[in-house]
């Protein structure tokens, strides 16, 4: 099997670089109308600044309003809105599942795709996937595209607006990529792309995990304070970046696939995907039975940034055994990523982790007080 590294053409980061936008779509040969698929929040930050670039370049854009969910619906919504308005290029503008909606339809068109994340929530920039949700909200499928976006473009002056919470998010589905890439690299499992990790993806996957652990409360600080700091760009870069290389080219194993198994319970919708990720790694390195060390490094990790480490820290705090199964037999569906551990998994261990997890996160608090 073939070692297999995937990456977006071009990476760019930095305060108000949406400015440079058009620049920087220039010089990959990126020309034509452009038809950008956005969220009301990105709409309104950003809409005098793309009136701006593409009017320098005289080039002709049209927005279409993101739904709010990635669903066939969304997705077949914005392909006619696109392909009405004679896009050739697919701008992309907001958070997840805004992002995975515009790279659906670029791929199903066959259009170049441009991200630009107004948060740092998730680490899906970067990727050649896109997430499908049904209209209640629960995970439906994950789409595979032939080729990652052609420009991700990182503003962090506009990531520094956004909400604390959001970027709080993204530090908890980075904490995973680490150990999901691990888990992966022991068992040998391919990764996204159907290859294997290349020791490059693997460093990168580490890496996030470092970068997290050393910048995450000076980035909360920098947020609260109003400030672009070094360490809120190097936190920017592992939410978004490295987490972003790290799984797609190291894999995934069961963090997320526990993840996936909570969306099927409606009182969850209301947090974020990040933050569900976060119990999900914990959840993993007790069905692993990893060491007592490096667990307790990942709950007070957890804790000083304000990332959950129990059911009830992510709505379920009267979660019964019945239904615990239920999310854990969700999670062990033919084809999710939690086959990729090193060892055979059923229903019946995860449920087990994710109660072992709850507990682990509730003494782990109680000690602390």
């Amino acid at each position: 099997m073939h070692k297999v590294f995937a990456s977006p053409l071009r990476y760019t980061q930095g305060a108000g670089s949406t400015r440079d936008l058009g620049n920087e779509m220039h010089g990959l040969g990126l020309h034509g109308p452009v038809c950008i698929i956005a969220g009301r929040s990105a709409r309104e930050l950003l809409m005098p600044i793309w009136e701006s670039v593409f009017a320098k370049e005289g080039r002709a854009f049209q927005v279409h309003a993101f739904g709010g969910e990635c669903s066939r619906a969304e997705i077949a919504l914005g392909r006619a809105f696109a392909e009405s308005s004679g896009a050739a290029v697919i701008v992309a503008a907001g958070g997840g599942k805004a992002i995975d909606t515009a790279r659906a339809i670029a791929a199903e068109m066959q259009l170049p795709c441009v991200v630009c994340p107004t948060i740092a929530s998730t680490d899906s920039p970067c990727s050649a996937l896109s997430v499908i949700y049904t209209e209640a909200g629960v995970v439906e499928s994950i789409r595979l595209f032939d080729h990652n976006p052609a420009l991700v473009l990182v503003d962090s002056e506009v990531i520094s607006k956004a909400p604390l919470r959001l970027l709080v998010a993204g530090m908890g589905d980075a904490l995973s990529t680490w150990f999901e890439a691990r888990a992966c690299m022991r068992s040998g499992a391919q990764n996204l792309r159907g290859g294997i990790a290349t020791r490059a993806s693997l460093a990168i996957a580490e890496l996030c995990w470092k970068i997290l652990v050393e910048d995450g409360t000076a980035a909360i600080e920098a947020m609260k304070s109003g400030e672009i700091t070094p360490a809120l760009e190097r936190i920017i870069e592992a939410n978004t970046l490295l987490s972003g290389l790290g799984f797609e080219s190291a894999g995934l194993a069961a963090a997320h696939a526990i993840h996936n198994g909570l969306t099927i319970v409606p009182e969850l919708h209301s947090f974020y995907h990040g933050e569900k990720v976060a119990f999900g790694t914990l959840a993993q390195l007790l069905l692993e039975k990893a060491p007592n060390e490096e667990i307790e490094e990942v709950l007070g990790f957890c804790t000083s940034v304000g990332l959950p480490v129990t059911l009830g820290q992510i709505g379920l705090s009267e979660a019964s055994p019945e239904l615990i199964f239920k999310i854990a037999e969700r999670a062990v569906i033919a084809g999710e990523s939690i086959h990729n551990m090193p060892f055979p998994v059923n229903a019946e261990l995860v449920a087990k982790a994710i109660h072992d997890a709850n507990e682990t996160g509730l003494n782990w608090i109680r000690n602390q007080a």
